[in-house]
């Protein structure tokens, strides 16, 4: 999934010389051709890639996710990106959510991020990392700000406190969440999509029968919206279901009907094999080679749509 170029940029950065690169990839089996000559220079690192010099730093800096099995997995402090905390206002209340972006400058297309019902967690943010290290300027947003931010309430309280905050609160925040998106320099403001997760993938479905700005909507696993809001939806849109999700799955033939007959550009993709959160690669139903799948349909259908 790398270029040549890449591995060796980034292996050389983390190795602190070109000689000690040149060792580890021939370790590693690297054929002659793949490793570089020893005279070929340092890659030079942006001012964006670390505040420090030294390899030894940039190593340091790199914190891997807790529990994550996915090989795409973004360890936090990436110095090919930019991730922290940002704030935006929603309904007069402030809500805190996590974006992540690359470190180069430019203008990029952005994917709106909704946790499952667990909260916006280090797996959530590991996954908008990810949609970054892809090129996008990724947004995950906290729905639990206002009662204090999901990291400060008892894990067994969220999936309640969700529920109770209702769907209208959760797509207002979202679409605020696109409103301070269109508001950033390095956002390309036409090109909006968004994705969520079991929870998230219902509010999803939610947000794209109420957004029309949405160039694309990929829920995973998510329940489906109100059948006669479906003709309100403009994005073009990405089911990902599990075989085995058979709660979820019950709703699919009716939702896809009001999809045809409405006239919307859609594809569902039923994952054999799996249940559901399959592709939650910090959870006991992952299953690498369909969650694998899965991001790849999911990164390709929006570089069609976004």
């Amino acid at each position: 999934l790398l270029t040549r170029r890449e591995f060796i940029k980034k292996l050389a950065y983390i190795a602190g010389s070109m000689t000690a690169t040149i060792t580890i990839m021939s370790t590693l089996g690297c054929s002659p051709n793949d490793i570089p000559a020893a005279t070929e220079p340092m890659p030079t690192p942006k001012p964006t890639d670390t505040d420090e010099s030294s390899a030894a730093s940039v190593t340091a800096a790199l914190i891997p996710v807790p529990g994550a099995q996915s090989p795409f997995s973004v360890a936090e402090g990436d110095p090919a990106l930019v991730a922290d905390k940002v704030t935006f206002n929603s309904q007069g209340d402030k809500i805190n959510a996590y974006m992540a972006r690359p470190a180069e400058d430019g203008q990029f297309a952005a994917i709106l991020v909704c946790h499952e019902n667990r909260g916006l967690n280090e797996h959530i943010k590991d996954v908008t990392r990810r949609f970054a290290k892809e090129g996008y300027v990724a947004l995950a947003v906290d729905l639990l700000s206002r009662e204090g931010g999901a990291e400060n309430i008892d894990p067994d309280q969220v999936p309640g406190l969700l529920g109770s905050a209702g769907p209208a609160r959760h797509e207002a925040d979202f679409i605020a969440a696109l409103d301070y998106l269109q508001t950033l320099d390095y956002v390309d403001g036409q090109r909006i999509g968004m994705t969520g997760y079991c929870f998230g993938g219902g509010v999803t479905w939610q947000v794209a029968t109420a957004e029309p700005r949405l160039k694309a909507a990929i829920p995973f696993y998510g329940r489906g919206p109100e059948l006669e809001k479906v003709p309100n939806i403009q994005a073009a849109v990405l089911g990902v279901y599990a075989e085995l999700d058979q709660r979820i799955n019950a709703g699919n033939a009716s939702l896809e009907q009001a999809l045809t007959e409405a006239n919307i550009t859609y594809q569902f993709n039923i994952y054999s094999g799996v249940n559901h959160a399959f592709h939650n690669d910090t959870g006991q139903r992952y299953v690498e080679e369909q969650a694998t799948q899965a991001w790849l349909d999911t990164l390709a259908w929006f570089e069609a749509y976004v």
